[in-house]
């Protein structure tokens, strides 16, 4: 049967429970432990599908087209574990389940209650979800005392109580903050999370102290003592210049020691050789390129998190440090393109709606006509069909329905009916719900002999890669736009449906409409990514 270690977190939010998640999941890995990766959200939304990025950060998109937490994209990135829709539960999505069963009657006049029917199907989703692996890691969103998650703290303590010590750990994620004018760490908010957590029944076996420096032994012990947690399981969480390094801290700090002998496991040393070898690339490029970020939600870091990850893992397999220029796609006009000039390529990521759509269009015009590296996703790959028919094919109110429903020449437009790959239909129009209604997950794009794309994709005539939008390639244009120079690189298996571009007269000009940062990994990186940063390498040193 499988064990589980339930992650909660206290103090304040954002402490990086995902990550110090995932990086758990990777140092059990490393000791041949098989591991699944679970994600509990209080929040009454069904999924984060329909939430602002400002708010809620990157939707990350499962291979199965569930739309789910980021953190999943942390869980694979470390665990190299493929997440699906059985690795996200929200509050919403939990209280929909019940309900659903309350209008068949299967509580049988029962009424329902919190407790037992909403912590009863928690319980039931997390044991479902454990896909036989030796250690399942369930990781509780939001901040132990918050409202929202007391079913979810209430439903794991009845599984420590229900699985037994040797089957159930918690692991408890702090703040222990430095006060300068003081000059001393205090421990006090620690205990105080750790009270709380308490006082709904759970005691953590594992602090893990999240800190700037080192945490001095005696602090150590005095959390140790009044949280009832033994001195070598209250671990010191220290600041990193690079989340890749957190495997290695954590396991130095025993960590992993620490749940083996817990669980009773007889399991081989920790073999951490890859992520040494990550965290070498990182700290010795051997080169420097200026990539140009082209978007709207750039103040806000986590709304791009697969993707700045996906640039980093290029750099680690072309020895590059890759300098990521964040742009606001608001400040670029037409013919003002003084912020793209000193960049080696230039990336346009997705994003809904009208605003920062013509900067978007006009780095495009910029990366055709001067050359540069172009990548694009999504969105990307849209404006870009729209800047070339505008430009190149001179249908100058070409638009997408998206932006403009009346353009009289609409190259991108809603697709109101498509095959998923199972082989059921979708169909769709512009009254649809917004959340679940868009192409989804995971599907099979067929690469064209010749093209950039192809050789990228090192020769592969197929390629799974995982999509989320609505909006597509109008091929009433297909033979106009293609007459003009446009290049359709890639395709779906039944030929209906352009997902990928390319300009056969541009050094690399390469546009998708899938989002291929879902499923790079610092271990090999993505080739797509890895071709993207050697042709930005390319045109620096041509252009010295």
């Amino acid at each position: 049967m499988s064990r589980f270690i339930f992650i909660t977190g206290g103090v304040v939010s954002s402490l990086g429970k995902g990550i110090a998640s995932a990086s758990l999941g990777a140092i059990l890995q490393a000791r041949g432990l098989t591991i699944n990766m679970i994600k509990l959200d209080p929040y009454i939304n069904v999924d984060p599908g329909t939430m602002s990025p400002f708010q809620h950060g990157e939707v990350y998109v499962t291979n199965d087209g569930a739309e789910t937490d980021l953190d999943l994209g942390h869980y694979e990135r470390f665990a190299a574990i493929t997440t699906s829709k059985s690795s996200n539960y929200t509050t919403g999505r939990i209280y929909g389940n019940v309900i659903a069963k309350e209008r068949k009657g299967e509580y049988l006049g029962a009424t329902v209650q919190v407790i037992p029917h909403i912590t009863d199907q928690i319980k039931q989703s997390v044991l479902n979800s454990t896909n036989d692996a030796d250690i399942v890691l369930v990781e509780i969103g939001g901040t132990v005392g918050d409202i929202e998650s007391l079913p979810f703290m209430e439903a794991i303590r009845q599984l420590g109580v229900e699985l037994g010590h040797d089957k159930a750990l918690f692991m408890h994620l702090t703040l222990v903050p430095y006060i300068p004018a003081a000059g001393e760490i205090k421990t006090k908010p620690t205990q105080h999370s750790v009270k709380e957590l308490r006082s709904i029944g759970i005691q953590p076996d594992i602090l893990l102290c999240r800190a700037e420096k080192a945490i001095p032994e005696e602090e150590r012990k005095k959390i140790a003592l009044f949280t009832n947690v033994t001195l070598d399981s209250v671990i010191s969480a220290v600041d990193v210049d690079h989340i890749y390094k957190i495997p290695r801290e954590l396991h130095e700090r025993g960590l992993d020691d620490i749940v083996v002998k817990k669980f009773g496991l007889d399991v081989p040393a920790a073999d951490l050789s890859d992520w040494d070898a990550i965290v070498d690339a990182l700290s010795h490029p051997q080169y420097t390129v200026n990539i140009g970020f082209v978007g709207k939600y750039v103040e806000h870091t986590d709304a791009y998190k697969s993707l700045m990850e996906a640039l980093a893992h290029a750099g680690i397999h072309t020895k590059t440090k890759v300098n990521i220029v964040k742009i606001d796609s608001d400040v670029i006009e037409d013919n003002n393109n003084e912020l793209l000039k000193s960049l080696d390529a230039i990336l346009v990521p997705g994003g809904f709606g009208s605003r920062g759509v013509e900067g978007k269009i006009s780095a495009v015009k910029y990366a055709r006509e001067n050359r540069v590296p172009y990548l694009g996703i999504c969105l990307g790959m849209q404006v870009a069909v729209i800047e070339f028919a505008r430009n190149v094919l001179g249908l100058q109110q070409a638009h997408s329905t998206e932006f403009n429903p009346k353009t009289p020449e609409p190259v991108i437009g809603l697709i109101t009916e498509w095959k998923n790959q199972d082989g059921s239909v979708e169909k769709r129009d512009e009254k649809s719900d917004l959340g679940g209604s868009m192409r989804l997950g995971g599907q099979t794009c067929k690469l064209v002999p010749g093209t950039v794309a192809r050789k990228s994709y090192d020769g592969a005539e197929e390629i799974l890669e995982r999509h989320r939008h609505r909006f597509e390639f109008n091929n009433n244009y297909l033979d106009e736009l293609q007459k003009a120079g446009l290049v359709i690189s890639g395709v779906s298996v039944d030929n209906e449906l352009v997902e990928m571009i390319e300009l056969a007269d541009h050094p690399w000009f390469v546009a998708c409409q899938f989002h291929p940062e879902f499923t790079s990994q610092p271990r090999e990186g993505h080739p797509l990514f890895n071709s993207f940063i050697s042709a930005a390498l390319k045109h620096q040193q041509e252009s010295d």
